[in-house]
């Protein structure tokens, strides 16, 4: 519901409830009014009996006193006979029977009369009622009431302090229902006025609830939507810079690894002289040389390869696919490593099954992720351990697992990892895992990792088997 809905709901319910109220208690004032009036003239009536009984009787004694101390609480203050020579004969006040009164000055019915100066104030207003006898066609004389109206005027004034109150509540409830709007409304702007300022100051983590939908929710989602846009706005200005700053460092790293070609070219052929022209003459050293310099030549024909296709990171890969055996390409691999794994005392621990069909890939390729696996795995177990290379054969492709018992990566790492130039180690430039990424994609393989901090990473390539020809 929209505020100003909410708004005029309540100004209407206050109006309501305040004619209510009003009406109510004029209904009850109302009717003590109408009561006192209908009492108070029986009483008049009564006093006016009376007094003609008096009147017309001959009776010697009056019954104005004992009655007028039940009818005072009524109004009437005093009532007097007068005949008609203006004698009054009989009277509630002894001390008035036998005085004179002018009878011209008598107004007939109900009139105001003004209060005797110095006489005690009994009313703001006293009243007279003045009633001519007649009994055939004879006047008898006059009935005279005084009286006094204290009683109407205090239900009036109970009425007017009742509706001043019963006003007065109502104001407050307004009021109590207005402090708690704007309680309920100023306390979201203010937080939503923080929020401003911690996503001004660079703090795009704040997320406003949005609880109502009125102008205050309409206000939180759209203060959301716009710190989502700011959000993609900074992981696009970050994946823009990051992608000039890896096109840079590309750019100087590819002229490095064009000038690294000149001195392993140069070293290849040295080795290749070196063979020729030592071998012969080395006697019982031969095979030690010879294996020596196996090394170092593959070693400098890695490094070769590794320096092409960095340069060709960028390119599409040129796949050259073959039938390897599995345990062939290890039986290849892990020599060039041993030296190392055993400096270290590492373990490699095959668990290779022998019915694992033939692998369909480039085997040149290939090596170089099996030595990033492997050469990895060493690195995060300086204290020595154990790699496990396993195989696992499916209906349509074969899963290779490498596993070991290093120090693992930490959660916020693992996304990373195949990420360009990122690296944790200090040696190193982080392209190795990328380029294993690539080259394993390009075969249309996948690779997963689970790793535990302080407890080692297992590494899972799922590589599809060759299509049957049909």
């Amino acid at each position: 519901m929209k505020l100003n809905a909410k708004l005029i709901i309540i100004m209407l319910s206050l109006l309501v409830l305040a004619m209510l109220t009003l009406f109510i208690l004029n209904q009850f004032a109302q009717d003590a009014l109408v009561n006192e009036i209908q009492e108070s003239s029986q009483e008049i009536s009564k006093a006016i009996q009376m007094s003609i009984e008096d009147l017309t009787s001959n009776a010697e004694t009056s019954r104005l006193t004992d009655y007028l101390t039940k009818a005072r609480e009524k109004g009437i203050n005093e009532i007097n006979i007068i005949n008609t020579e203006g004698e009054i004969i009989d009277s509630s006040d002894p001390e008035k029977i036998g005085k004179k009164r002018e009878l011209k000055k008598l107004e007939k019915g109900v009139h105001a009369v003004q209060r005797p100066i110095g006489g005690a104030v009994l009313s703001q207003k006293p009243y007279e009622v003045v009633v001519p006898v007649i009994v055939g066609d004879e006047q008898l004389g006059y009935v005279q009431i005084n009286m006094l109206l204290d009683n109407i005027r205090d239900i009036q004034r109970a009425n007017f302090i009742r509706r001043l109150f019963a006003t007065g509540m109502v104001f407050t409830v307004g009021i109590a229902l207005t402090i708690f709007l704007a309680r309920r409304y100023t306390t979201p702007i203010k937080n939503l006025v923080e929020d401003f300022k911690r996503v001004s100051a660079g703090d795009l983590s704040v997320t406003i609830p949005v609880d109502s939908d009125d102008e205050i929710g309409e206000m939180a989602e759209g203060f959301n939507n716009m710190v989502e846009k700011l959000r993609e706005r900074e992981a696009l200005e970050k994946r823009l810079y990051e992608a000039e700053h890896l096109s840079r460092v590309g750019q100087l790293a590819s002229g490095i690894a064009h000038e690294i070609r000149n001195p392993l070219n140069y070293i290849s052929l040295a080795i290749d002289h070196l063979r020729t022209e030592l071998l012969p003459c080395s006697g019982d050293k031969h095979a030690e040389l010879e294996e020596l310099t196996n090394k170092i030549k593959e070693e400098v024909r890695r490094a070769n390869y590794m320096v092409v296709n960095f340069m060709n990171y960028g390119r599409p890969l040129k796949l050259r696919r073959t039938q390897v055996m599995y345990p062939v390409l290890l039986a290849k691999v892990l020599p060039v490593l041993q030296d190392r794994l055993t400096e270290q005392k590492i373990t490699v621990i095959q668990q290779i099954p022998s019915d694992l069909p033939t692998l369909w890939i480039d085997g040149e390729l290939f090596r170089n992720c099996i030595l990033n696996f492997v050469t990895n795995a060493s690195q995060a177990m300086p204290d020595g351990g154990t790699i496990i290379l396993g195989a696992i054969c499916g209906e349509d492709r074969v899963m290779l697992t490498f596993s070991d018992q290093g120090s693992g990566i930490a959660p916020e790492d693992i996304s990373k990892i195949f990420q360009p130039y990122f690296t944790t180690k200090d040696v190193g430039i982080g392209l190795g895992l990328a380029i294993t990424e690539r080259i394993i994609k390009e075969h249309g393989g996948e690779i997963l990792v689970e790793s535990t901090v302080g407890s080692g990473t297992t590494i899972t390539v799922l590589l599809p088997l060759k299509p049957v020809e049909t």
